[in-house]
């Protein structure tokens, strides 16, 4: 098949290269959808990506891209190829996923043995900013809360759920982490042991109000306890699923009138922001959330700004004035 001006195009692809290229990229597409049961959307997704990367080939080289110029491209061909991107205007995030489209279909070329290039691996993906913590306010969190413990028909569903989020905004905990937790590692003491990241051990300590909230759940809990039953479970008395969690966070976003931002992961959020504002210190903090590097707690920092400049200037004795 042919274009209007008789550059080969792949079939229901929209591709424009040299035939072997075509032939090779159906192959991909057939890969793709039935070896990783692709749906229609990713492979549309792959096709938009690998469309634009051949066609900047063609401009590049002067001519339709082969196979053999896909084995030919080196490093500054691949980087040359992102800088027109980036001219275009494209977002780092959208850069950075057309690199990993194009990358995809270069492992793929190489373990079908069409080519090698292993140039494509020296690329640096385009760096991402990493997104803000967007933690609640002490009074939206406390309100979280109540409401947790008001919007399930049964009593003792709403108390698990208050129980909780509790523990995810009074420990600082993961969802993963908390939901992970057996019976018997119930936080009745001053401290909990939380098996986090990369099967690292942390110790955070318990508030009255945590242990009260569990011990409530559990004492409402209508399936038998025993010591390594999971502690948080759902209805059908198995270990509560992450997603019935997020599904009710979001019905309390919808009560309260609460941003898309609020998940259960912002109650960590909002755990670490809210003592660094009563100022805790920031490696205390790195310490309560199992963060292996001091660089990922301080994302904190210009999170509560204005918090934090009022400790600043109501502490520190160069910043107070006399009357």
């Amino acid at each position: 098949m042919t274009g209007a001006k008789g550059t080969p195009v792949a079939p229901a692809l929209g591709f424009s290269a040299a035939p072997d290229v075509l032939d090779a990229l159906a192959a991909w597409r057939r890969w793709l959808e039935h070896e990783r049961h692709a749906s229609p959307h990713t492979l549309t997704a792959y096709s938009a990506d690998i469309g634009m990367f051949l066609d900047f080939l063609t401009d590049h080289l002067g001519k339709l891209p082969a196979l053999n110029d896909l084995g030919d491209a080196g490093l500054v061909d691949f980087r040359a190829w992102l800088s027109r991107r980036a001219a275009d205007g494209l977002a780092r995030s959208s850069r950075a996923r057309e690199l990993s489209s194009v990358r995809s279909l270069f492992r793929w070329l190489d373990r079908s043995g069409r080519l090698h290039n292993p140039a494509v691996t020296l690329v640096r993906s385009p760096k991402l900013p990493r997104p803000m913590p967007r933690p609640l306010t002490e009074q939206d969190a406390i309100g979280l809360l109540d409401t947790a413990a008001e919007l399930q028909d049964s009593p003792w569903i709403a108390k698990r759920d208050g129980a909780l989020f509790t523990l995810l905004y009074g420990c600082g905990l993961r969802i993963d982490e908390a939901l992970s937790l057996d019976r018997d590692q119930v936080p009745f003491g001053e401290t909990l042991t939380v098996l986090g990241k990369g099967r690292k051990q942390r110790v955070v300590p318990v508030l009255p109000a945590v242990a009260a909230a569990v011990e409530a759940y559990l004492a409402a809990c209508p399936f038998a306890t025993q010591a390594n039953m999971p502690l948080f479970l759902g209805a059908r008395g198995g270990r509560l699923a992450a997603g019935v969690a997020q599904k009710q966070i979001r019905r309390i976003r919808a009560v309260m009138g609460l941003p898309d931002s609020v998940t259960p992961h912002a109650l960590r959020h909002s755990f670490a922001t809210h003592l660094l504002a009563a100022g805790s210190d920031l490696r205390v903090i790195q310490d309560l959330l199992g963060h292996a590097s001091l660089s990922t707690t301080q994302r904190y920092t210009d999170v509560d700004v204005e918090s934090l400049l009022e400790i600043y200037q109501s502490a520190h004795p160069r910043a107070r004035r006399d009357p």
